[in-house]
Formats: C-alpha cells, structure tokens, sequence
C-alpha cells in the first residue's frame, strides 16, 4: 500500500529551518516595533466573543510589542496579572503558527477556548469541557509528532486542574474531543463512529495545540465550549448571556488561578 504523504519524511528529532522567532525579527524590524514584552499568560478566543467582551468590559487594550502579521493581540489586567488575548484564529494550522509565536514572544501558558459541538454528553449545551484528549483528524499534529489517534493534556497539568472548578458557577468536566479540520465534512456516519466510542464534542485545534505543547515541551490548555448540535436543530449555537463571554471567562480566570503559582507566572 501507497505511504501516505501526510504520514512521511517528518524527521521528528530535526529542527526547522524557519523558526518563529526569525519571523517576528524580520516583523519588528519592518513594523519599527523595538518593544518585546507580551503577558506571559495569553488565550486564544476562535470565535472573537471574548475578546470583544474584555476590551468592553474589562478595558483590554492593544499590545503594541505583538509583531505578528495576521492577528491583534489585547492585554487586560486580572487582578495583580496581565493577560493577553488573540481572537479568530480558527483551525489547528492556524491556532498552532500563532501558539508558536506567542511563546516565541515570552508567553509561558496559553489557554484555548473554542466552540464545539456536542456529541454523546446528555445535556443541553451551552456547558464546558476540560479536553483531555482530542482524536487527530487534522494535518498540523502530524508534523510535530508521529502518528497516533490522540493528543493529550500534559499529565501534570491535568493533576491540577481536573477537580479544581468547583468554585465555578459553569458545568464543566474532563472529557475528549475529535478535532477536525474539516467542519463541514462532518458526516452521520463519522459522527456515529465517534459517538460509538465516547468522543464528547467536536472542535478545530485542541489536537494540534497539544501536539505541538507535547513536542515543544509548552504549557497549552484547551476548553470546548459546547455550544451547538451541529445545527441539526432550529435554534442551536446560542452561547447564553454575552455571547457566552462572561462564563467561558470566568472559566479561564479560574484555569489562571489553579496554574499561575505552580507555574511561576506572573
């Protein structure tokens, strides 16, 4: 049988010839930015409610050190730490190129929340889900390691986070995602198939966010908010009050207050 491309000449235990921080280089020096410093805590926000929600709600403001050529990075204060935020960066490709230059820019944790939709829970979305593993139906994860149905949430930091939302008013729970990179492939029949084996919800970066926190040794947490059906019903993809804002971030200012201490953040 036929290797397939995606699957060979990886050469995981090599550098890249292009490195992020080559990039942003060449991106300071063309933009004339001479300031570095980004919050070391930063989220990435797909769908841009929450990013919009913080510059209202919260007095976000434009990080002017962010040499990045597609995206915007916000910063607001949380209490004594400042947190940044990127909004729509959609797809694992995409996702993991920022990720990457983030922590080439001094990010130390980065956290995702992006929508999802639901699969086997029985509840009514809109509700959260720590993503433990994510299935690799996307191309990015392959890249940075070698083939494997999931990618996982680094072990240590699950430890702290898994029974740490209790002082959280969102239903929340540790569960597994498929993240694809075809939304609109999504057939009954792959549907069924994950169901059939327990997958949680459906999403577009978790899996190539954590392969690429696995193979770069980075601290990356990613969060599914459930919000829809796949709208397979009138009505689906409501996220409740603001969008959903408020709740998905109370659920990661949480996140912050479990990992900044043990992971030295300030």
């Amino acid at each position: 049988m036929k290797e397939i491309p995606i699957l060979i000449n990886k050469y995981y235990d090599r550098p890249s010839v292009f490195q992020p921080e080559n990039l942003l280089r060449e991106a300071r020096r063309q933009k004339n930015i001479t300031e570095i410093t980004i919050p070391g805590i930063c989220i990435l926000d797909p769908d841009g409610d929450i990013e919009e929600y913080v510059i209202r709600k919260h007095n976000a403001q434009l990080n002017l050190a962010w040499a990045c050529y597609h995206t915007k990075l916000y910063e607001f204060n949380y209490g004594e730490v400042n947190v940044g935020i990127i909004g729509r960066a959609v797809g694992a490709s995409f996702a993991v190129l920022v990720a990457e230059q983030l922590f080439a820019s001094g990010c130390k944790l980065l956290l995702s929340m992006t929508s999802s939709g639901q699969l086997t829970q029985p509840m009514t979305p809109p509700y959260f889900i720590l993503i433990v593993k994510a299935i690799r139906d996307e191309g990015t994860s392959y890249h940075y390691l070698p083939p494997g149905d999931f990618s996982f949430l680094n072990d240590n930091l699950r430890d702290r986070l898994v029974n740490g939302f209790e002082k959280v008013d969102q239903m929340i729970f540790p569960g597994s995602t498929w993240t694809t990179d075809a939304p609109y492939r999504e057939t009954a029949e792959s549907i069924n198939h994950y169901k059939e084996i327990g997958i949680h919800a459906v999403e577009m970066e978790a899996s190539a966010l954590y392969a690429f926190a696995k193979a770069k040794n980075k601290s990356v947490v990613c969060f599914a908010h459930v919000t829809n059906q796949m709208a397979s019903i009138s009505g689906d993809f409501e996220k409740g009050k603001h969008n959903g804002s408020k709740d998905a971030l109370e659920v990661l200012l949480r996140t912050i207050e479990l990992l900044r201490v043990v992971l030295d953040l300030k």
